[in-house]
């Protein structure tokens, strides 16, 4: 199927790469489609809304610079979307770029929860106060992985947060 996207044009999908978020996400409740890509500059990943084109979302794993993120989800939220174990289960934080050179941040206390089974997500609002909604990646990268490369960084966008 042809999605029209904010990073790449129209582009040809593989319908496994559709999510569906009942309660859509956070601010864009009414957008309850969307397609998981991945970018071009890896580790990132791009959350496109499949009713927007305009709307579309950077992710990243949060393990990647935070090994000891910890979510306490309890079983009703995950149930919402079928989850019932955590192996069907598959976490993003939303990342968003500033327009000017301020830090590029990544949004742990609201992760996206995808279940790998059914494609549906939701995005949950964790209660833990040590999880705030901007994390310098790049400040916390460099502490878990001091061989960091500078290009890890380097996300080509229109210099809007997403």
């Amino acid at each position: 199927m042809k999605v029209a996207t904010k990073a790449y044009g129209l582009i040809d999908v593989d319908m496994r790469q559709r999510l569906f978020f009942p309660q859509g996400l956070f601010g864009f409740e009414s957008l309850k489609d969307y397609i998981l890509l991945d970018a071009e500059q890896q580790p990132y990943y791009w959350l496109q809304s499949m009713e927007s084109a305009a709307t579309a979302f950077i992710l990243i794993s949060p393990f990647l610079f935070r090994p000891d993120y910890v979510l306490d989800i309890n079983d009703a939220e995950l149930a919402e979307i079928g989850i019932s174990s955590p192996e069907a289960a598959l976490i993003f934080s939303i990342v968003t770029v500033p327009a000017d050179d301020s830090a590029v941040t990544a949004n742990l206390q609201g992760p996206i929860v995808i279940n790998t089974e059914t494609r549906m997500a939701k995005q949950i609002i964790l209660g833990d106060t040590k999880w705030k909604t901007k994390h310098d990646i790049m400040q916390e990268l460099a502490s878990v992985k001091p061989d960091l490369k500078p290009e890890f960084a380097d996300l080509s966008t229109d210099g809007s947060p997403c």
